[in-house]
């Protein structure tokens, strides 16, 4: 499909936990959605290219089937996409969201397989933080 700016691009359709992720990660977003799929889990992964303008709309269209969300960013968690997609949720639709990102730090060099695991940014943190969605959505 054709980039656009301020529209999401959807990756997989789902019905359980919605992965918004942005740059680097959208990758380790598809790895962590194969995994959960293997685990039965229906994901739907979108990619948000555009923070600002924010597709709230597809954003919305998705929680609203989904009822519960993982953020995917490298990038300080304040701030940024999980940020934007919180305060819209917050708004319209509270739902239970996992952010993965840097918890306010300062990065490092180094390899960036590395460092992605090093600061909780690879696919099985993202596996880690649909589950705890999916359990606090099913509480």
């Amino acid at each position: 499909s054709d980039f656009v700016i301020g529209k999401a691009h959807k990756i997989s359709d789902g019905a359980d936990v919605s992965i918004f992720a942005c740059g680097h990660l959208v990758w380790k977003a598809i790895e962590a959605g194969r995994i959960l799929e293997e685990k039965g889990i229906s994901v739907e992964v979108i990619n948000i290219h555009t923070i600002k303008p924010l597709d709230a709309a597809a954003v919305m269209a998705s929680i609203s089937k989904t009822r519960c969300a993982v953020t995917c960013e490298e990038h300080n968690i304040i701030g940024g996409l999980g940020d934007s997609i919180a305060q819209l949720s917050a708004k319209n639709l509270p739902i239970p969201i996992e952010f993965i990102g840097t918890n306010d730090t300062f990065g490092e060099s180094g390899k960036p397989a590395e460092l992605l695991t090093k600061y909780g940014l690879d696919a099985p943190n993202i596996v880690e933080a649909a589950e705890k969605v999916l359990a606090r959505k099913n509480a």
